[in-house]
């Protein structure tokens, strides 16, 4: 595990056994008092994570020799729909990338576009919350240059990745998974919406045919299946408003590394 990681960790977990609430994980969720605290010490981790390092600060990178033997799939492994087993079956033929919102060109774009646009790769660190890494080899077009296609609107503060898996059905029948970052990590030079991993397509187990990658932040950050960008404002009109599948159950927004 990473000293950032373990520091971060020391600081949330300090800061909730401080208050005498430690009593396990599901009372820590329903208690406004421990989620005062954890929103507190995210916001510290945020603050110190942006004034220590610069905006354009890489995550550690790594040699093909580090390539994690087996990097396992967490989460969703095969989304389960209709559309998404069609659009396997032709290999992503007819899949587009919407990208809509707070923009000023809507855009939708193929495989081939994105493939077609300037590409990065590199080779980093997958830091799960489980606990558990691995090294992947990722290859894909910068999300500041798809962003800088369409233009964003005067306001906009948030791209949103809405996906096309489904982790459970919730009271109001949708567990559709979706993530979003800040404009200032959208345009980090390591935050791609990678296509390939380890010299070959993405598989569907790891994301197919898009997911994010955000290099500073934990895994459950880095959206796989990702099917639209939406710039917004806010997140209060979107699911639970907290700007996560996990952070409406209670996670952290900012999952700083």
């Amino acid at each position: 595990m990473s000293f950032d990681l373990t520091r971060r960790r020391f600081l949330i977990g300090s800061s909730v056994a401080a208050t005498g609430l430690l009593t396990g994980c599901d009372a820590m969720v329903e208690s406004t008092a421990v989620n005062d605290i954890l929103q507190k010490a995210e916001g510290l981790t945020m603050g110190a994570q942006r004034l220590l390092m610069s905006q354009h600060t890489l995550a550690r990178e790594f040699s093909e020799a580090d390539i994690s033997p087996v990097f396992k799939g967490n989460g969703t492994t095969q989304p389960d729909s209709e559309d998404y087993a069609r659009m396997t079956e032709n290999k992503f033929a007819d899949w587009k990338l919407v990208v809509n919102g707070m923009v000023k060109t809507p855009l939708n774009l193929s495989l081939a576009d994105l493939k077609a646009m300037p590409s990065r790769t590199q080779i980093t660190r997958h830091d799960c919350v489980e606990g558990w890494s691995a090294i992947g080899k990722w290859m894909g077009v910068p999300l500041g240059l798809v962003l800088e296609k369409a233009g964003l609107a005067p306001g906009a503060r948030y791209a949103v990745f809405h996906c096309a898996d489904d982790l459970e059905q919730t009271l109001d029948g949708s567990g559709r998974y979706y993530e979003s970052i800040d404009l200032v990590d959208a345009w980090h030079p390591q935050t791609i919406l990678a296509y390939g991993m380890n010299g070959r397509d993405l598989e569907v187990a790891h994301g197919a045919p898009l997911r994010l990658r955000v290099e500073r932040q934990l895994g459950y950050k880095h959206a796989k299946y990702v099917m639209g960008i939406e710039l917004v404002d806010s997140f209060r009109n979107i699911a639970g408003g907290k700007g996560g599948f996990w952070e409406d159950r209670g996670y952290e927004w900012y999952a700083g590394i």
